[in-house]
Protein backbone atom coordinates (compact mmCIF):
# COMPACT_ATOMS: atom_id res chain seq x y z
CA UNK A 1 0.00 0.00 0.00
CA UNK A 2 1.24 3.71 -0.48
CA UNK A 3 -0.02 7.06 -0.15
CA UNK A 4 0.09 8.62 -3.59
CA UNK A 5 2.99 11.31 -1.69
CA UNK A 6 5.71 11.36 -4.23
CA UNK A 7 9.20 10.74 -2.01
CA UNK A 8 11.86 11.55 -5.40
CA UNK A 9 11.39 11.94 -9.00
CA UNK A 10 13.78 8.80 -10.74
CA UNK A 11 14.75 8.36 -13.75
CA UNK A 12 14.36 5.74 -15.96
CA UNK A 13 17.63 4.26 -16.76
CA UNK A 14 17.41 0.84 -18.32
CA UNK A 15 14.50 -0.81 -20.02
CA UNK A 16 15.28 -4.89 -21.21
CA UNK A 17 13.05 -6.94 -23.08
CA UNK A 18 12.37 -10.75 -21.42
CA UNK A 19 9.89 -11.84 -24.32
CA UNK A 20 6.58 -10.37 -23.15
CA UNK A 21 7.96 -9.70 -20.13
CA UNK A 22 10.90 -6.72 -19.24
CA UNK A 23 13.95 -5.73 -16.69
CA UNK A 24 13.21 -2.08 -15.25
CA UNK A 25 16.30 -0.61 -14.08
CA UNK A 26 15.49 3.07 -12.54
CA UNK A 27 17.95 5.83 -11.24
CA UNK A 28 16.49 6.33 -7.89
CA UNK A 29 17.58 10.57 -7.19
CA UNK A 30 17.34 11.24 -3.88
CA UNK A 31 15.04 8.35 -2.29
CA UNK A 32 16.21 6.87 0.29
CA UNK A 33 16.93 3.30 -0.23
CA UNK A 34 18.98 2.08 3.10
CA UNK A 35 15.54 0.88 4.85
CA UNK A 36 14.48 -1.24 1.64
CA UNK A 37 15.65 -4.49 0.73
CA UNK A 38 14.76 -6.95 -2.31
CA UNK A 39 11.39 -7.81 -2.48
CA UNK A 40 9.97 -4.85 -1.53
CA UNK A 41 7.27 -2.81 -3.19
CA UNK A 42 7.92 0.61 -4.67
CA UNK A 43 6.06 2.39 -6.76
CA UNK A 44 6.59 3.76 -10.23
CA UNK A 45 4.12 6.36 -11.37
CA UNK A 46 1.57 4.87 -9.32
CA UNK A 47 2.23 1.33 -10.05
CA UNK A 48 3.84 -1.21 -7.38
CA UNK A 49 6.64 -2.75 -8.43
CA UNK A 50 9.23 -5.57 -6.70
CA UNK A 51 12.40 -4.62 -6.57
CA UNK A 52 14.70 -7.61 -7.78
CA UNK A 53 18.03 -5.83 -7.29
CA UNK A 54 19.14 -3.24 -5.44
CA UNK A 55 22.27 -0.88 -4.87
CA UNK A 56 22.51 2.87 -3.61
CA UNK A 57 20.67 4.74 -6.13
CA UNK A 58 18.93 2.40 -8.27
CA UNK A 59 16.33 -0.58 -8.08
CA UNK A 60 15.76 -3.28 -10.38
CA UNK A 61 11.92 -4.25 -11.18
CA UNK A 62 10.80 -7.07 -13.32
CA UNK A 63 7.15 -5.58 -15.30
CA UNK A 64 4.75 -8.32 -16.20
CA UNK A 65 3.22 -8.45 -20.21
CA UNK A 66 -0.07 -7.05 -18.40
CA UNK A 67 1.31 -4.17 -16.59
CA UNK A 68 3.04 -3.43 -19.73
CA UNK A 69 0.06 -3.30 -21.87
CA UNK A 70 -2.46 -2.25 -19.02
CA UNK A 71 0.14 1.21 -17.94
CA UNK A 72 1.84 3.59 -19.67
CA UNK A 73 5.11 1.88 -18.07
CA UNK A 74 5.82 0.10 -21.71
CA UNK A 75 5.61 3.28 -23.34
CA UNK A 76 8.84 4.43 -21.18
CA UNK A 77 12.42 5.11 -22.66
CA UNK A 78 15.86 6.01 -21.31
CA UNK A 79 15.94 9.20 -19.26
CA UNK A 80 12.12 9.69 -18.53
CA UNK A 81 11.12 10.74 -15.42
CA UNK A 82 8.98 8.95 -13.06
CA UNK A 83 7.19 8.98 -9.84
CA UNK A 84 8.60 7.18 -7.18
CA UNK A 85 7.22 6.08 -3.50
CA UNK A 86 7.93 3.56 -1.40
CA UNK A 87 5.80 0.92 0.35
CA UNK A 88 3.93 2.49 3.51
CA UNK A 89 4.88 1.23 6.73
CA UNK A 90 3.30 1.70 10.27
CA UNK A 91 4.78 4.75 11.38
CA UNK A 92 4.56 6.17 8.00
CA UNK A 93 2.09 9.89 7.64
CA UNK A 94 -1.08 9.36 5.42
CA UNK A 95 -1.11 12.29 4.05
CA UNK A 96 -2.67 11.43 0.90
CA UNK A 97 -5.24 8.31 0.42
CA UNK A 98 -4.77 4.43 0.70
CA UNK A 99 -3.20 3.87 -2.79
CA UNK A 100 -2.81 -0.12 -4.02
CA UNK A 101 -0.74 0.37 -6.72
CA UNK A 102 -2.79 -1.48 -9.42
CA UNK A 103 -3.30 0.81 -12.28
CA UNK A 104 -7.14 0.73 -13.35
CA UNK A 105 -6.87 2.76 -16.75
CA UNK A 106 -5.00 4.98 -18.52
CA UNK A 107 -6.56 9.08 -18.70
CA UNK A 108 -5.48 11.52 -21.52
CA UNK A 109 -4.61 15.16 -20.85
CA UNK A 110 -7.47 17.01 -22.50
CA UNK A 111 -6.57 20.56 -21.45
CA UNK A 112 -3.78 22.50 -19.56
CA UNK A 113 -3.94 26.25 -18.31
CA UNK A 114 -2.17 28.18 -15.12
CA UNK A 115 -4.68 29.42 -13.02
CA UNK A 116 -2.52 32.07 -10.55
CA UNK A 117 0.38 30.32 -9.31
CA UNK A 118 -1.61 26.79 -10.07
CA UNK A 119 -1.56 24.71 -13.24
CA UNK A 120 -5.12 23.05 -14.22
CA UNK A 121 -5.62 20.16 -15.79
CA UNK A 122 -8.75 18.22 -17.78
CA UNK A 123 -8.13 14.51 -18.01
CA UNK A 124 -10.16 12.29 -19.44
CA UNK A 125 -10.71 9.28 -18.28
CA UNK A 126 -11.80 5.42 -19.76
CA UNK A 127 -15.63 5.69 -19.97
CA UNK A 128 -15.78 2.84 -17.67
CA UNK A 129 -13.96 4.60 -14.86
CA UNK A 130 -16.27 7.72 -14.67
CA UNK A 131 -18.73 6.51 -12.26
CA UNK A 132 -15.78 5.86 -9.39
CA UNK A 133 -14.79 9.36 -10.09
CA UNK A 134 -16.59 11.73 -7.61
CA UNK A 135 -15.99 15.58 -7.25
CA UNK A 136 -13.89 16.59 -3.93
CA UNK A 137 -13.03 12.93 -4.10
CA UNK A 138 -9.39 11.27 -4.34
CA UNK A 139 -7.69 10.12 -7.35
CA UNK A 140 -4.03 8.63 -8.04
CA UNK A 141 -2.37 9.86 -11.01
CA UNK A 142 0.99 8.54 -11.93
CA UNK A 143 0.91 7.70 -8.37
CA UNK A 144 -0.07 11.26 -7.13
CA UNK A 145 -2.90 11.58 -4.30
CA UNK A 146 -4.93 14.64 -5.63
CA UNK A 147 -8.46 15.91 -5.22
CA UNK A 148 -10.92 15.68 -7.98
CA UNK A 149 -12.11 19.45 -8.61
CA UNK A 150 -15.19 18.89 -11.13
CA UNK A 151 -15.89 15.83 -12.91
CA UNK A 152 -17.92 16.09 -16.28
CA UNK A 153 -18.70 12.90 -17.70
CA UNK A 154 -15.44 11.25 -18.15
CA UNK A 155 -13.31 14.33 -18.12
CA UNK A 156 -11.94 15.21 -14.29
CA UNK A 157 -10.52 18.56 -13.59
CA UNK A 158 -7.52 18.91 -11.07
CA UNK A 159 -5.70 21.69 -9.90
CA UNK A 160 -1.94 21.75 -8.96
CA UNK A 161 -0.28 23.60 -6.92
CA UNK A 162 3.29 24.73 -7.01
CA UNK A 163 4.54 22.16 -4.16
CA UNK A 164 3.61 19.43 -5.68
CA UNK A 165 4.71 20.59 -9.65
CA UNK A 166 7.85 21.26 -8.20
CA UNK A 167 8.74 17.93 -6.32
CA UNK A 168 7.01 15.56 -8.99
CA UNK A 169 7.01 15.03 -12.58
CA UNK A 170 3.83 17.20 -13.47
CA UNK A 171 6.16 20.00 -13.81
CA UNK A 172 6.22 19.37 -17.83
CA UNK A 173 3.22 18.23 -19.34
CA UNK A 174 1.85 18.34 -22.75
CA UNK A 175 -2.05 17.68 -24.18
CA UNK A 176 -2.05 14.08 -25.08
CA UNK A 177 0.10 12.96 -22.52
CA UNK A 178 -1.35 9.73 -21.33
CA UNK A 179 -1.39 8.87 -17.12
CA UNK A 180 -1.88 5.83 -15.01
CA UNK A 181 -5.24 6.21 -13.25
CA UNK A 182 -6.15 4.50 -10.00
CA UNK A 183 -9.82 5.31 -8.66
CA UNK A 184 -10.28 5.52 -4.88
CA UNK A 185 -10.47 2.13 -3.05
CA UNK A 186 -13.56 3.02 -1.17
CA UNK A 187 -15.62 3.22 -4.78
CA UNK A 188 -14.65 -0.03 -5.27
CA UNK A 189 -15.68 -1.56 -2.39
CA UNK A 190 -19.10 0.59 -2.06
CA UNK A 191 -20.38 -0.61 -5.63
CA UNK A 192 -19.30 -4.34 -4.19
CA UNK A 193 -21.37 -3.56 -1.19
CA UNK A 194 -23.91 -2.48 -3.46
CA UNK A 195 -23.71 -5.11 -6.42
CA UNK A 196 -27.06 -7.56 -6.59
CA UNK A 197 -25.22 -10.13 -8.20
CA UNK A 198 -25.60 -13.98 -7.95
CA UNK A 199 -22.61 -14.16 -4.84
CA UNK A 200 -24.75 -11.48 -2.98
CA UNK A 201 -28.06 -13.54 -3.24
CA UNK A 202 -26.44 -16.63 -1.83
CA UNK A 203 -25.28 -14.76 1.03
CA UNK A 204 -28.75 -12.69 1.34
CA UNK A 205 -26.64 -9.91 2.55
CA UNK A 206 -28.50 -7.21 4.79
CA UNK A 207 -26.40 -4.35 3.33
CA UNK A 208 -27.54 -2.21 0.78
CA UNK A 209 -27.94 2.08 0.16
CA UNK A 210 -30.60 2.32 2.99
CA UNK A 211 -28.21 0.38 5.26
CA UNK A 212 -24.71 2.40 4.39
CA UNK A 213 -27.51 5.24 4.59
CA UNK A 214 -28.64 4.54 7.89
CA UNK A 215 -24.90 3.89 9.29
CA UNK A 216 -22.91 7.42 7.93
CA UNK A 217 -21.18 5.35 5.06
CA UNK A 218 -23.29 7.12 1.97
Amino acid sequence: MFTGIIEAVGQIARLEKKGQDALLTLGTGTLDLTDVKTGDSIAVNGVCLTAVRLSTKSFSADVSAESLALTTLGQLTVGDAVNLEKALTPQTRLGGHLVSGHVDGIGILKQKQAVARSIQLHIQAPAHLAKYIAKKGSICVDGISLTVNEINGAVFQLNIVPHTLAQTTLQNLKVGQRFNLEVDLLARYLERLLSKDAADAENKSQIDENFLAKHGFI
